[in-house]
């Protein structure tokens, strides 16, 4: 279990620059693409303490946990640090959230047109992983390896 937890230093990067949704506003136009750090991007112009907690969410939430878990996996932290990981993957999820009600909102007020895409999948996927991961570390014994 703890080679999975590291391939999510991978797929994580992968899935910030994968699109996440597709929107436009008309039917007959394309739809851009979106992603976690396009995404940031434009916050970053707009609203610069929305675009911190997002990036603390999205970015470093994730990261320092798989980080942390794999500290712990490998013995070089212990493992009573693992409640406050598992807190920062919760914290994580609560972006995939965003973007699901997001897609909702949109979706519900029928102004423009929005898809959701692959990399909504695989940023979701590693998210949950990294949950699973750190719950069964929880329930792993001290010593078992």
């Amino acid at each position: 279990m703890r080679w999975l937890n590291l391939v999510l230093f991978v797929l994580y990067p992968v899935s910030w620059f994968a699109p996440l949704l597709k929107a436009g506003l008309l039917p007959l136009f394309g739809l851009s693409e979106i992603s976690v750090i396009s995404g940031l991007q434009s916050l970053w112009e707009t609203d610069i303490f929305l675009a911190l907690l997002v990036t603390l969410f999205a970015l470093f939430a994730p990261m320092l946990k798989t980080l942390g878990l794999a500290l712990v996996q490998f013995h070089m932290l212990d493992r009573r640090a693992l409640p406050a990981l598992n807190l920062l993957g919760k914290l994580a999820m609560a972006d995939v959230f965003l973007i699901a009600l997001y897609i909702t909102l949109s979706k519900g007020m029928g102004v423009g047109r929005v898809e959701t895409a692959w990399g909504l999948y695989l940023f979701t996927a590693c998210i949950l992983a990294s949950i699973t991961f750190g719950a069964l570390e929880s329930r792993r014994k001290p010593n078992a390896d």
